[in-house]
């Protein structure tokens, strides 16, 4: 079972539709939530934190009904926001202990567990500093403390690199790595930084126009992507194209070398072969694989002719 069920799910806010029937079951130890501005991933982050009521449409976390569990479900996340909001004055290890005690921890556990987490993410030494004295970068690692005191069997990151600089982005995504692989918690992610992703997730769900486009295992999305092949020819390239057009074959030529899609039902070999007829070289093939930022753009391309196609642009 996914730890997140979603099925016709529609958000409204005032009379402007957000999330428009949403359907997908997400599951994977780390999963990277993406798309353009506007799309609705805040809208569904506070929809699953039950801030945000449906008008139709069911959410479950762990099994859970937002509807109707939102404080169960709220003991099992821990939330890590995008924007700075700590209480002045307090220092690191108070708030987490305020947040371990929101989160149903006994103040002694809570207590425990605040000094534990911010050695976790490399703050022991300044956690009895009030929050508002740390530089940006560490203020990072207290929401993100914050957020993993409890334990959470799901963590969602907003933006957890936002205002780091390159060492401190680095450190960071590192952690975030780390906890989607020895911890049992999930890791939900959103973030405009495809490489930040594709480092620390290995499932990614797309948003578009208030529904996921796409939602799957980065590595099994790629695969997909096995029957486009590139080569590097050694003699008389243009005759090479030439034959691969006579076979009916795609084939465009790339900055390194060509691009050829075998139809179904040809294997490697035929590409060979049609070399050979070509009166080429084949100097370096290999099966091309889309980086994620290739996966994200097809994927809101498709959507964006779907919805021409069906009239909803």
């Amino acid at each position: 079972m996914a730890f997140i069920e979603i099925e016709n799910l529609v958000v409204n806010y005032g009379r402007r539709r957000i999330l428009d029937s949403m359907s997908a079951n997400v599951d994977g130890r780390s999963i990277g939530l993406l798309g353009p501005n506007g799309a609705g991933k805040s809208t569904l982050i506070k929809t699953l934190l039950g801030f945000i009521k449906p008008i139709s449409g069911t959410v479950r976390v762990f099994g859970h009904d937002v509807r109707t569990h939102a404080t169960e479900i709220r003991q099992l996340i821990g939330y890590m926001p995008e924007h700075e909001a700590f209480i002045k004055g307090l220092s690191a290890v108070r708030i987490l202990r305020y947040a371990g005690e929101l989160s149903g921890l006994n103040p002694g556990d809570a207590m425990e567990r605040a000094h534990e987490v911010l050695y976790y993410v490399g703050l022991g030494e300044m956690r009895y500093r009030p929050v508002e004295t740390l530089s940006l970068g560490n203020q990072q690692r207290v929401k993100l403390a914050q957020a993993l005191v409890h334990g959470p069997r799901l963590l969602i990151l907003d933006e957890p690199t936002n205002a780091l600089d390159p060492e401190g982005r680095r450190e960071m995504l590192h952690l975030v790595r780390d906890i989607g692989k020895i911890t049992n918690s999930h890791v939900l992610m959103c973030s405009h930084i495809l490489q930040d992703v594709e480092f620390c997730c290995d499932t990614v769900t797309v948003i578009n126009r208030g529904r996921i486009v796409l939602n799957g295992n980065i590595a099994e999305l790629r695969k997909q992507d096995l029957r486009v092949c590139e080569v590097i020819v050694e003699g008389d390239r243009e005759r090479f194209v030439g034959v691969v057009a006579e076979r009916g074959w795609e084939c465009t030529e790339s900055r390194r070398g060509i691009e050829v899609k075998l139809p179904d039902g040809e294997e490697v070999r035929s590409l060979f072969q049609i070399a050979r007829d070509a009166g080429v070289q084949l100097r370096h093939f290999h099966h091309k694989q889309d980086s994620l930022e290739e996966i994200f753009v097809n994927a809101l391309e498709e959507s964006e002719r779907s919805a021409v196609a069906h009239g909803s642009l």
